[in-house]
């Protein structure tokens, strides 16, 4: 079933068009790797079907709605996790949840009895009534990862998730996408990261200045481009297979 449809999407900011005429379909139970160059186009392209940015062409259909005519109804059905968020950081993670569950209609006892577990398994039980102006951006983040999932959304939109945490926390976070893609739900996963990406996705599509260049599962397009790696894959298919030579020439600058 195809619960992002995604038609002749195009977006310009001032006369440059950053996405051209993508097309695109995804089915549940995925987990979708967005990968691409700075200023490609991935986090405009999550905030256009998250619903955050309403300008733009072409037609989006989310969860069989379309994303202009029902951004509310769509967004209390998605997680949108970003790298970087403002967490209204003079709440304790107790109230700043209360806050979100609130936003998604959730009661405050089941507010209460998934944020008291969920912290706990994030290891920030001790933390839960501590203000969060001193956080770690590592603890931030796993503030912000909770606050996306907790009303149990049907599509769960990341944009470099992993950011600021640490190695235990890395793996935790791969195996939870993994466990919720065998529950049913369907995750749209950007990231520079490209060994995660590789691991966990079964689809992958690549994008380069607006337009997607490859889409497949990792072993598709490795076979098509003949490369051994998905960075390897990147690397080749946008253009910047000079990292030697140039990590080389400043090495011999700093001389």
């Amino acid at each position: 079933m195809s619960v992002i449809h995604i038609s002749n999407l195009k977006k310009e900011y001032s006369g440059n068009y950053v996405l051209k005429n993508i097309n695109l379909n995804f089915d549940s139970g995925q987990i979708i790797g967005y990968i691409g160059p700075n200023g490609a186009g991935k986090s405009t392209t999550i905030k256009i079907l998250t619903g955050i940015i309403q300008d733009f062409e072409g037609d989006i259909n989310v969860l069989g709605m379309d994303i202009r005519k029902n951004a509310i109804d769509v967004k209390q059905r998605i997680g949108y996790i970003p790298e970087n968020a403002v967490l209204y950081e003079v709440l304790t993670p107790v109230e700043y949840l209360r806050f979100v569950g609130g936003l998604y209609q959730l009661n405050e006892a089941t507010i209460d009895r998934k944020t008291i577990e969920l912290l706990r398994l994030f290891d920030l039980h001790d933390k839960a009534n501590v203000r969060m102006n001193n956080f770690s951006k590592g603890m931030r983040q796993k503030v912000l990862l909770i606050s996306g999932l907790i009303h149990n959304p049907d599509i769960i939109f990341l944009d470099e998730p992993l950011s600021g945490l640490d190695a235990n926390a890395v793996i935790l976070v791969k195996e939870i996408l993994l466990q919720l893609k065998l529950a049913g739900k369907t995750i749209f996963y950007s990231s520079h990261i490209m060994d995660v990406v590789e691991k966990i996705s079964d689809r992958i599509v690549i994008i380069n200045k607006g337009e997607v260049i490859a889409d497949g599962s990792f072993e598709t397009l490795r076979s098509e481009a003949h490369k051994g790696s998905l960075e390897t894959i990147f690397t080749s298919l946008t253009g910047n297979e000079q990292h030697q030579l140039t990590a080389g020439e400043f090495v011999e600058a700093l001389k």
